[in-house]
């Protein structure tokens, strides 16, 4: 069965059916409602002319895309690894911060043990020999019974430190092992980044001059456009040719393939807001740019 490719249609949307989105909207404006002659550029060069400064700025673009995409995930993997790292160096010296607290809390509830006990047996011993009254033997119970609980409570928080010490000791192991693993997997990415650095250092560096110089070329509106066209669209791609009666996935109609070819318009995408270029004009463009 023949497949034909998607129609332009008025309401369309690169992003969600049924409406044009505010930058295509203004995209299409921008590129298609305003004459021409009403757009003087810098040098006064023809719209001919800029289609080509724009075409040789997205093909020297797409090839410093190509270089960074061999980068891959790695600067987003080296940015993750050390936030992560970050965060365990913090949670590790909590863990040692508490350490040295419980060290002091067990010290402490040992000697409340302790100072318990030797005041019981203190005011048992007044108790016994000294009270010369009820409300002074009462009074003596009741310091009695509060010794009592200080030490309750010192054996408590002394067992429950015990009960933990296992566990925080491992936790603080787990996380000096973890930060371990760390250093390592960065030492690689690291590696592995400035090897492609290194690999495509001259060649960006390159890319990047001809880059600027090809900018210059592009009058200041087209290329404040084709700047937010780049920024918004998933692949970077602001400017594509027509190939076999579509552009970039979306059918363009006899007519504007007839104006694109004429070359004296600048024509944009009624779904995407890319700048829509004859297919001859852009490989014999490309071809052209002496990268």
């Amino acid at each position: 069965m023949e497949t034909h490719p998607r129609k332009h249609e008025p309401r369309a949307n690169f992003h969600s059916p049924g409406a044009l989105t505010r930058l295509t909207i203004r995209a299409i404006l921008f590129f298609e409602n305003i004459p021409s002659y009403d757009m003087p550029t810098a040098q006064e060069t023809s719209t001919g002319e800029q289609l080509r400064s724009l075409i040789c700025l997205q093909y020297i673009d797409s090839e410093i895309d190509k270089i960074e995409k061999l980068r891959g995930d790695l600067p987003e993997e080296i940015r993750d690894l050390r936030d992560e790292k970050e965060g365990l160096a913090i949670r590790i010296e909590k863990y040692k911060q508490e350490e040295i607290q419980n060290e002091a809390d067990k010290t402490s509830s040992a000697a409340s043990v302790k100072d318990g006990e030797m005041l019981i047996a203190r005011y048992e011993e007044q108790q016994i020999h000294q009270v010369r009254n009820d409300r002074e033997y009462a009074a003596l119970t009741r310091e009695i019974e509060a010794q009592k609980q200080r030490i309750e409570d010192a054996k408590q928080r002394m067992e429950e430190i015990d009960l933990n010490e296992d566990a925080h000791k491992a936790a603080i192991e787990d996380a000096e092992n973890r930060m371990k693993e760390l250093d390592e997997l960065l030492v690689t990415k690291e590696r592995d980044l400035k090897e492609v650095l290194d690999d495509t250092k001259q060649e960006q560096a390159h890319l990047e001059k001809k880059r600027r110089e090809a900018a210059e070329k592009v009058d200041g509106r087209y290329l404040l456009a084709y700047e937010r066209l780049r920024e918004r669209l998933p692949d970077g791609r602001a400017v594509v040719p027509i190939q076999r009666g579509a552009a970039a996935g979306f059918a363009v109609p006899p007519q504007r393939q007839v104006e694109i070819r004429q070359g004296n318009r600048i024509v944009a995408c009624e779904h995407t807001g890319r700048i829509i270029v004859d297919n001859d004009l852009f490989v014999k463009t490309a071809q052209a740019t002496n990268l």
